[in-house]
């Protein structure tokens, strides 16, 4: 128990107490800067940073998440500030805590992660324009104006009218922080907002230039209790709501992005938003910003090494420590200075790769909007426009229905319906089936995850009619049978069906989802009969795989060039292809009882897999030729009886006696012993085996020494579903590479 006391203490010197000095030395200058872009006392950003880090620090449930004020809710602070003034914004945040404290209680964090990431990114995109637009009236020297368009309007005008030394400060803040990335290593130890102010700061005492100064002289000690705000309560509350959920969504999400630079333990959602919601309570009482989880903190602490809570914890106290005992030195900071650090914070929000995320995703609108309406209309009916328009557009993708048709060469339509057949699809899904030609023979394939009855009426109306006029439709459903259920008047199921992959060609026939082998069919005197397994297999290879595989055989029509020959077992459960992941004209196959290779003037005299040697290796030019046993064989059960097991079939005993090397080789190996795996042991011997056999062939054996042949031996457990790698029983430096496991995933 000391023992893992004294690692733990050892632990937290050495990675957390580092990692927290450099999360201190970035979060003092961002929190001044949130501060004065949120219209709030200075001193209230760094009670926020306190607060944040000592209270949700040590209450969150993650690990490296550091909370602080966050530029995201800056313009609520703003107009909250500007309508019930500064006491009463403490006590809103105050309460927005309580609100955030019950949902934790009530486990319900898991519901902000439904927010779409696109509005929350143009939501920050949003308040980045607006305060770089803002703080660039204070760099030039100027005032900002209520709005981002009038920022925007008066901009000209705030550039012909330049202050000299105030641009200057402001330009080389500006300067510093685009530069810092591009340094050295060792010289980006310290933060690049940090590095920025310091350089502004000396270099307007040097030169005396005449700039505004920050004063927090006596900030940090005139404190008084928030109190309620004065007006319409329905807005208070309104904005109580606002503050608790735009803070909430910010940490959580951020949460989730943290937990993914770091190996320790998950964060806990509900506990992450409790701790939030206490520490926006204690934050409201001591006169701070409202806290949530800031990206840019917590990406620093988790890049700086940080293993446990104790480096947020120890940051925050490192903040107080300033605070009280050299908040002096902030007075040296220009206000400029700080409102540059804002045009660039501002300007990173705007963030491209947020952009190319939702642009993959479609979602692209929804940023837009949201990123326009915050410039245009404000925080709040920004997020509302961004949230309503991402859940129409889910709207219109769960109830999007595709209808492809495609005619075949035998007169037949082919159509598929694809998506969730609801009410809302059905005028475009009458449209698309209406417009077939009567009389037509169709095959319908329903693709789709779930069908309302307004849905069925609509396909089973079409059929009855299509079919009295004549025509013929077959329905396949390749999910649930939603129409089969429907049309039988069988209770239907309340939620969607899970996909399912549509193309299954590698489950035998047993046990697909639709068995070919029970379709009907008329014979020609007109009864009916079960169509063949084959047959109706051959049939759906050429409705569903035969277009899609068409233009690589168009190709392969001129010329085969496989790679391997692939030489196994006849036994029904080995599907080449399959185990390979290979797919056509890759693998030049011979297949046969017991995977075996005649060795050269054997008797039996046979040709067959010889020819087919020959032709491969002389005439294919293939570079590797695989033998493939597999478990449970029965010619190798049959080799192991001494062909007792063949029973009366002669053909088979005499083709066995291939297999006797093989069994001499495990005798020797083994000593003889019979034993429970025994079986399967030979079965791998015979691979070895069959690789020495295929040497006894000049041509093979002089491509292998030359190393433009390599021979190869794989081995299939069927129970497990594993392919094995099995060693030559001789090495040689073509196939010594072979002389390993199988990758993880393999073995």
């Amino acid at each position: 128990m000391l023992r893992d006391t004294k690692s733990s203490w050892l632990s937290t010197l050495r990675h957390d107490v580092p990692a927290s000095l450099v999360v201190f030395l970035v979060a003092v200058p961002l929190s001044l800067g949130i501060a004065m872009a949120s219209g709030a006392p200075l001193a209230a950003g760094l009670i926020a940073a306190v607060v944040g880090g000592i209270v949700a620090g040590a209450l969150g449930g993650s690990a490296v998440q550091v909370s602080g004020p966050a530029a995201g809710l800056s313009l609520v602070v703003v107009d909250l500030v500007h309508t019930y003034g500064w006491r009463a914004t403490c006590m809103i945040t105050l309460l927005a805590g309580a609100v955030q404290l019950l949902l934790g209680v009530f486990r319900a964090a898991r519901a902000a992660l439904a927010v779409s990431p696109a509005v929350i990114h143009g939501m920050l995109a949003g308040v980045g324009v607006i305060i770089a637009l803002s703080q660039l009236h204070v760099v030039l020297g100027g005032s900002s104006q209520h709005s981002a368009v009038a920022n925007l309007v008066e901009l000209p005008g705030q550039i012909a009218d330049l202050h000299g030394h105030k641009v200057a400060v402001g330009l080389l803040t500006i300067t510093v922080l685009a530069v810092w990335t591009r340094l050295p290593a060792a010289i980006k130890v310290i933060p690049a907002p940090l590095a920025a102010l310091l350089v502004a700061a000396v270099t307007a005492w040097a030169f005396g230039w005449d700039v505004t100064r920050v004063d927090l002289s006596d900030s940090l000690t005139e404190w008084a209790f928030p109190v309620l705000p004065q007006g319409d309560w329905h807005l208070v509350v309104a904005s109580v709501l606002l503050v608790a959920l735009l803070a909430g969504c910010e940490s959580l999400l951020c949460c989730v992005a943290v937990d993914g630079m770091h190996g320790g333990r998950r964060a806990d959602l509900d506990q992450e938003l409790t701790g939030q919601g206490v520490a926006n309570m204690v934050t409201g009482a001591l006169g701070g910003l409202p806290v949530a989880g800031v990206i840019v903190r917590s990406t620093a602490n988790a890049r700086a090494g940080a293993r446990t809570r104790a480096s947020t914890i120890l940051h925050g106290v490192w903040v107080l420590v300033f605070a009280i005992g050299f908040g002096w030195t902030i007075t040296l900071i220009p206000m400029e200075a700080l409102a540059a650090l804002l045009v660039f914070i501002g300007v990173q929000m705007v963030n491209l790769g947020h952009i190319k995320k939702v642009h993959g995703h479609g979602e692209v609108p929804v940023y837009v909007v949201t990123l326009a309406a915050v410039i245009l209309l404000g925080l709040a009916e920004g997020v509302l426009a961004g949230l309503a328009l991402a859940a129409l557009l889910a709207l219109r993708r769960l109830t999007w229905v595709t209808v492809l048709k495609r005619p075949d060469k035998d007169g037949r339509l082919h159509v598929t319906i694809s998506g969730s057949l609801t009410f809302l699809g059905v005028p475009r899904l009458t449209h698309e089936l209406r417009a077939i030609p009567a009389g037509t023979p169709v095959d319908l394939d329903l693709n789709i995850d779930f069908m309302d009855n307004a849905a069925f009426e609509a396909i089973h109306s079409w059929r009855l009619d299509h079919e009295r006029m004549g025509g013929t439709i077959d329905i396949d459903e390749l999910h649930d049978e939603w129409y089969t259920l429907a049309a039988s008047g069988a209770r239907m199921f309340p939620v969607k069906s899970p996909p399912v992959a549509p193309d299954r060609w590698w489950l035998p026939w047993a046990q697909r989802h639709r068995r070919p082998g029970h379709r009907m069919v008329p014979s020609i005197g007109g009864a009916m009969r079960v169509e063949c397994q084959l047959t109706a297999g051959a049939r759906e290879y050429h409705r569903r795989t035969a277009p899609l595989v068409k233009p690589i055989f168009s190709e392969l029509a001129r010329k085969q060039q496989p790679t391997h020959l692939f030489i196994t077992c006849a036994d029904s459960r080995i599907v080449p292809s399959l185990i390979t992941a290979s797919g056509p004209g890759d693998l030049f196959t011979v297949r046969n009882i017991g995977n075996l290779v005649p060795r050269r003037g054997s008797e039996p005299h046979d040709d067959s897999v010889v020819a087919a040697i020959e032709y491969a290796t002389q005439v294919l030019g293939v570079h590797t030729i695989t033998v493939c046993g597999h478990s449970g064989c029965g010619a190798m059960a049959g080799v192991l009886s001494a062909g007792v097991q063949a029973g009366s079939l002669p053909g088979l005993r005499r083709w066995l006696r291939h297999g006797n090397h093989s069994l001499a080789t495990f005798i020797e190996t083994e000593g003889g012993r019979l034993h429970s795996g025994a079986l399967d042991v030979l079965c791998r011997v015979n691979v070895q085996q069959q690789l020495e056999n295929l040497r006894t062939y000049r041509k093979v054996d002089e491509q292998v020494r030359a190393g433009k042949l390599e021979l190869v031996g794989l081995y299939f457990d069927i129970a497990t579903a594993r392919v094995h790698l099995v060693p030559p029983l001789r090495s040689t430096p073509s196939v010594k590479m072979h002389d390993r496991r199988v990758p993880a995933g393999e073995e």
